[in-house]
């Protein structure tokens, strides 16, 4: 350890001196007991997030959920899920506002019971032969379920993203167990209900158009040029309703996995008429798989997802299309997750480096599934108490800017780090993700292309640190500490203030093993942040 000590130190001199760089504690301010520095590079920030960048989704699957003609239960469905819950309604008010996707897997055979509907309103049923393998038959969405939801989405602050049946009115072929949906969209049902919305005056965020339906669909599969077809039907149908109305919703689109020649043939054939692109991500794959916790804390498993950013972003640069890159859906692992792995600690390490990682490349919006539903829930779908990934998602919501820095760590590669112009307050704030079970980091952060640092103020040169830990070292605990102190919903229901530490900015920020540290550095002056 000595002799790495030695080379980590000779480098770090080598490159301090080659590069004019200012740490925010002084110049040279490094010890040789630092094992890593945090360069953040500051002469312009490299993409923007919205500023409710942390979305979260909610589905129609009911309670009893199945995939493939596997049933489990434990899902929170739009149709039953008690919008008059306190923790529920505290939970999503604490970020204020908070996005909701309201779809998933279903809502392509969902139907809405407005007027000009001519079939019954009924619930999902179970049919375990049904064509998409999806366990159920077509569902309803009744206009009083549609007030209460948006009766919740305004005491609740949300800003909802409905996805719309993209496949009412097709025929379908079957080639080797592989459905493909033909024909054009049915889009009578749905502007019916985008009719009714106006009229009510409720506000959408957006309208999504279907499904996992792009590429290597989910279910039933719509070629891009078709997709690109009804997309733009949808476009002028919102153009017509919402006419004298602003702002108008997005339109989001495809809502499903990134396939780069479908991606590419639908952007170049929809004209614009998509505001938003959206793709999928479950990249620690199944639920059931016994390897997923190896996997959360392996750097280089994690940076196997930059590709399909990187690609997306390149697909969108290349096609000149004013849209932003929103990731749609995106869980860890699919079939609900695991117990005790998507809803405890240790997920919180996958989750915070998505979001980082994410907004690096240019995503504007990423949306957790789920809210609340199976075992990747950012609340407990029984007690709805909050998870460990919901106190991880309201700090970054808090602490994170819509500026998005360069961020390098030179030292192990178990530490993630990432960076953003501060929220709502000056400096900046480094996230610190320590995936080693046994190593301490001393970190030291360091600015490129600094603002000259003002005189410092005795006594209030601090900066503030967020250190979430398990409960018990537990990887698999579902109760996070925050500097060391539990974090619980009380009695009223009320969500837990969560309050930093104060550190001395002249000592450097300590990332414990296995733990996750959010450090806002008021005093760090950067020309990207001014």
């Amino acid at each position: 350890m000595g002799y790495q000590n030695k080379l980590l130190g000779m480098f770090l001199w080598f490159y301090l001196i080659c590069f004019s760089f200012i740490g925010v504690n002084g110049i040279g301010n490094f010890s040789a007991d630092d094992k890593g520095v945090v360069v953040i590079h500051g002469k312009a920030f490299i993409g923007r997030i919205d500023n409710d960048f942390v979305c979260a989704t909610i589905d129609w699957w009911p309670p009893e959920k199945c995939d493939w003609g596997k049933c489990s239960w434990g899902h929170a469905s739009l149709l039953n899920l008690d919008l008059n819950n306190k923790i529920l309604l505290n939970a999503v008010r604490a970020f204020s506002p908070l996005k909701i996707r309201l779809g998933g897997t279903l809502q392509d055979i969902v139907t809405y019971g407005t007027k000009d509907n001519m079939e019954s309103c009924i619930p999902f049923v179970l049919s375990p032969n049904d064509r998409f393998k999806f366990g159920f038959t077509h569902g309803c969405l009744p206009m009083q379920r549609w007030d209460e939801l948006n009766s919740f989405f305004q005491k609740a602050g949300v800003k909802a993203i409905f996805g719309l049946n993209a496949l009412a009115g097709r025929s379908f072929t079957s080639d080797a167990g592989v459905v493909a949906a033909v024909g054009p969209w049915n889009y009578a049902n749905a502007e019916s209900l985008i009719r009714y919305t106006v009229a009510k005056k409720y506000t959408i965020h957006g309208w999504e158009f279907g499904n996992e339906l792009c590429g290597h669909a989910i279910g039933a599969s719509v070629t891009a040029d078709r997709y690109a077809s009804d997309v733009m039907v949808l476009r002028d149908i919102v153009q017509d309703v919402y006419r004298g109305v602003e702002p108008k919703p997005l339109i989001i689109a495809p809502g499903g996995f990134f396939d780069v020649n479908w991606f590419t043939e639908f952007l170049n054939k929809s004209r614009e008429s998509a505001n938003v692109i959206t793709h999928h991500i479950y990249n620690l794959g199944p639920g059931v798989d016994d390897h997923l916790v190896e996997k959360i804390l392996d750097p280089t498993f994690l940076d196997g997802v930059t590709d399909i950013f990187q690609n997306l972003k390149n697909v969108l640069r290349s096609s000149r299309t004013s849209a932003k890159a929103w990731v749609g859906e995106a869980g860890g692992s699919y079939n609900s997750g695991r117990r005790l792995v998507s809803d405890a600690f240790v997920n919180s390490f996958w989750y915070l480096d998505q979001l980082g990682m994410s907004a690096t490349y240019g995503t504007s919006t990423y949306c957790r599934q789920t809210l609340i539903g199976g075992n990747y829930g950012l609340l407990n779908t029984t007690t709805f108490m909050p998870n460990p990934d919901y106190y991880s998602a309201l700090l970054w919501h808090r602490l994170m800017g819509s500026r998005v820095l360069s961020t390098t760590f030179y030292g192990t590669k178990k530490i993630r780090s990432y960076a953003h112009c501060a929220k709502e307050s000056k400096g900046i704030t480094v996230l610190f993700l320590n995936l080693d079970d046994s190593a301490t980091v001393n970190a030291r952060v360091t600015l490129n292309y600094a603002k000259k640092p003002s005189p410092p103020i005795a006594g209030k040169l601090q900066r503030r640190q967020y250190h979430l830990t398990a409960q018990d070292g537990n990887l698999h605990s579902q109760i996070v500490l925050l500097n060391g102190n539990i974090l619980s919903v009380n009695s009223a229901g009320d969500i837990p203030p969560l309050d930093p530490i104060y550190v001395d900015s002249s000592k450097p920020i300590t990332v414990g093993p296995l733990s996750i540290v959010f450090a806002h550095i008021p005093d760090a002056a950067i020309q990207a942040c001014s």
